[in-house]
């Protein structure tokens, strides 16, 4: 006897889904990144430190952590100026490298969210 069974496809929604899962996971990773980074940015009297962003374009579902200050990037890549205790150049590329782990496990667990 041939059994039957109706099979209702919902790929777009999970797609859907999937990508909103994707975008919110990339937000909290780069919050988190961001996070990171204060801890070792170099200070002076701030301003750096509070020109931090964390952003997603989820259109192309692409995380961001920046620093919006004319000197941003001289502080990230000089690695000869002295900083205070506990602060460093390299502030944004050795927090995303140290919390790549973390950075995935976030991502994950926001799509497997999105799938419930």
């Amino acid at each position: 006897m041939a059994r039957s069974f109706r099979l209702t496809w919902h790929g777009p929604a999970v797609e859907r889904q999937l990508r909103q899962g994707a975008a919110r996971g990339l937000l909290l990773s780069a919050e988190h990144v961001l996070g990171k980074s204060q801890e070792v940015v170099p200070l002076d009297e701030s301003p750096l430190m509070h020109s931090g962003v964390a952003s997603v374009e989820e259109s192309t579902l692409t995380g961001m952590v920046s620093y919006d200050t004319p000197y941003a990037v001289i502080q990230h890549e000089n690695l000869a100026y002295r900083h205070a205790p506990g602060r460093t150049a390299k502030y944004l590329e050795n927090s995303l490298n140290g919390a790549r782990a973390e950075v995935l496990a976030i991502i994950a667990a926001q799509l497997r969210r999105a799938t419930r």
